[in-house]
């Protein structure tokens, strides 16, 4: 069977160090993956939808003072493709969620200037499958549209809590303060630069950091699920006819979408109260 070029590069991928960083530390990432200029042009359309965000009530939902999320459609930026195709996404998708991988979820993230440490929290709570199966069923992938430098509240993980078992976790996501100290211990501070991506279980532990800069941090999400999830409840992704019929089958095939003539604006149902106000 002949293979195309883009199956020719996912296979150059080892999966073995993909599924050992993901289950291990629970987070890797890959230097380098687009260009200055195509980071650049994602920087763009962030910034006018971040915009629009802030005039539409909901648009950007509270992640902490002067810190926001809003969820988009795939077509508002228009670099999507060449994420959803990118061969090191694809070879971690396959690798940890198996070929029927589905993409659920596109936001980004804006820590302003003035923006204060989050609590230690995971982003949903842990599904059976990962506290009893030990499978991880969903990624997170993100992409900075800046460089990150320490004063601009960068991403700090805590490695390998993707496994903690949510004992007295307010909501089964944030854990108690008697716990910071192995978090704190255990904290790595990620400082991408423009190009990189990186990828991490949302169930690994982590927070915002206070951003004591003049610039804000905006960052990508990019949101997939194995076929057992059901993060796309939480979600709509929402595709017109028209740019539907612009995608490669190798896009299609991995969509959770909603057809629609005309987008809407979304409704944004994954909101977690206990961030809007930041540690306390």
């Amino acid at each position: 069977m002949m293979m195309n070029k883009e199956q020719t590069q996912v296979q150059e991928f080892d999966v073995a160090t993909i599924m050992g960083g993901l289950y291990g530390d629970g987070i890797i990432g890959y230097k380098g993956g687009f260009s200055r200029e195509w980071i650049q042009q994602l920087g763009e359309d962030i910034d006018v939808l971040f915009q629009e965000a802030l005039k539409r009530p909901g648009g950007a939902v509270g992640r902490g003072p002067k810190r926001y999320y809003v969820e988009i459609h795939p077509e508002d930026i228009r670099g999507f493709v060449d994420l959803a195709t990118h061969p090191w996404v694809v070879a971690v998708c396959e690798a940890i969620l198996g070929p029927p991988y589905k993409i659920v979820e596109i936001g980004f993230d804006v820590p302003l200037p003035g923006a204060q440490n989050q609590p230690w929290h995971r982003d949903f709570p842990a599904p059976k499958e990962t506290l009893t199966g030990r499978y991880l069923t969903s990624l997170a992938f993100n992409l900075t549209t800046v460089d990150v430098f320490e004063d601009m509240g960068p991403f700090e993980v805590a490695p390998g809590t993707q496994w903690d078992r949510p004992v007295e976790f307010q909501h089964e996501m944030f854990p108690p303060k008697t716990l910071y100290p192995r978090y704190e211990e255990r904290a790595q501070r990620k400082m991408p630069k423009m190009g990189d991506i990186s990828v991490r279980s949302a169930l690994t532990i982590h927070r915002g950091t206070a951003n004591h800069s003049n610039k804000s941090r905006p960052v990508l999400v990019l949101g997939v699920d194995a076929p057992t999830a059901h993060n796309a409840d939480h979600h709509d992704l929402q595709i017109t006819h028209r740019f539907f019929e612009t995608l490669p089958p190798q896009v299609r095939d991995h969509l959770t979408y909603r057809l629609v003539d005309t987008l809407e604006p979304i409704h944004q149902l994954h909101q977690i109260e206990t961030l809007m106000m930041g540690e306390a």
